[in-house]
């Protein structure tokens, strides 16, 4: 047991670096400033005058630009160090805060959220691929698991301090706070290191094409599917749960990520000792029931249950499902990273899109039942088609 505990204790040490602090901390008030934007923007363009579908388009195209830059981010990385691709992400997003005081009619605010999505993906791939490089092969699902902490911390305040700023100040108000959020950011990454240390990789044997690596598309579509419906839900959960009289969605955000905190916290260890296929077959399940429940939810108990419920899948989905595609594809370079991501900000940019045209065709109700359906065939893509081709 004593060996157990000295074992487990070394495991921790081994991750929790200075530069793996470091670099926690810059993605975690990156993110903070990210997150702010959720439950706030679909609010500030209605204020605008925009409609459902031009709604979808102001928060698809955030993703459609991460994907594009992630692709040019992870072929960069191979000439330039992490720690300057973060600091360029911190800053370009600092000014487009400052750009969205001014900025108000829909083309403007379009190009403003295009290199919003471009800042984005600068700091977050980075980020991975630097933790990824900083970290012992035999740990990378647990460093993983705990470095994606970042976001759900930020998602337990962001979201409702983003809802109090905007009732009891303005969006100016908040934008500035944003702006200095982004300056952190940009902090934290100067005073990275940087160092390297060895681990077995077989990078060299990725097959790449242009910006992609080919050997991680197959597992990457899986979070491509995920992401498709978490775009959907952070575009119109807002909108929706308002409709419904609930004054403040960014409860749901809270409930989600107290779930994904509790479950990368305290379940890290699981995803460097279980069966990892499993792990993935369990949580795309359960975020397809949540998706069934919150299409027949009204009230705010409800809402806070669907995002308990979303918020478990995702605590071990997301970092058991990137720890396998980069086993899957033998690779963990800046191209890897870069091409996994992308195919995930792919889902964030076409959910909102598609469901915002469902909405006025169908309603709420129709449009989350399609997103369990997206689930569905998720489970099933991974479960007879990635997991045998793996195996093969």
């Amino acid at each position: 047991m004593q060996n157990e505990e000295d074992i487990s204790q070394n495991t921790v040490r081994n991750i929790l670096t200075h530069d793996f602090v470091l670099g926690f901390l810059a993605l975690f008030t990156f993110i903070v400033a990210y997150h702010t934007l959720i439950p706030t923007l679909p609010i500030f363009f209605v204020k605008l005058g925009s409609n459902e579908r031009e709604i979808g388009m102001l928060v698809g195209i955030f993703g459609a630009s991460s994907l594009g830059a992630r692709l040019v981010v992870g072929s960069v990385l191979l000439k330039y160090s992490e720690k300057s691709i973060m600091m360029f992400g911190a800053l370009l997003f600092a000014v487009t805060f400052l750009a969205s005081i001014v900025l108000r009619p829909f083309w403007p605010f379009f190009a403003v959220r295009f290199f919003q999505g471009a800042a984005f993906a600068c700091i977050d791939t980075a980020a991975l691929a630097f933790i990824i490089k900083v970290t012992p092969l035999v740990n990378r699902g647990r460093a993983i698991s705990y470095f994606v902490l970042a976001p759900p911390f930020s998602q337990a305040i962001a979201p409702s301090f983003g809802m109090f700023i905007i009732n009891q100040y303005s969006f100016t108000v908040l934008f500035l706070i944003c702006v200095g959020l982004s300056l952190c950011a940009f902090f934290f990454s100067w005073k990275l290191k940087g160092q390297k240390i060895v681990t077995p990789d077989k990078d060299t044997s990725a097959i790449n094409y242009l910006f992609l690596d080919l050997k991680i598309v197959a597992p990457s579509i899986m979070n491509f599917l995920q992401n498709f419906a978490w775009g959907g839900i952070i575009a119109f959960l807002p909108l929706y749960a308002i409709k419904c009289g609930i004054t403040n969605p960014g409860y749901f955000f809270s409930a989600n990520a107290v779930m994904l905190i509790a479950g990368r916290a305290l379940g890290g260890r699981i995803l460097d000792t279980c069966n990892r296929e499993k792990i993935i077959r369990t949580f795309i399940f359960t975020s397809m029931v949540a998706m069934v429940i919150l299409a027949f939810s009204r009230t705010l108990p409800m809402f806070i249950l669907v995002g308990l419920l979303w918020g478990t899948g995702g605590a071990f989905f997301f970092p058991a499902s990137m720890a396998y595609a980069l086993d899957y594809a033998g690779s963990s370079g800046g191209t890897a990273v870069g091409t996994f991501r992308a195919l995930s900000d792919l889902g964030l940019a076409l959910g909102p899109v598609l469901m915002g045209v469902i909405i006025p065709l169908a309603g709420y109700q129709i449009m989350f039942l399609c997103l369990a359906l997206i689930s569905l065939i998720n489970l099933c893509y991974f479960q007879f088609y990635v997991r045998k081709r793996g195996q093969r």
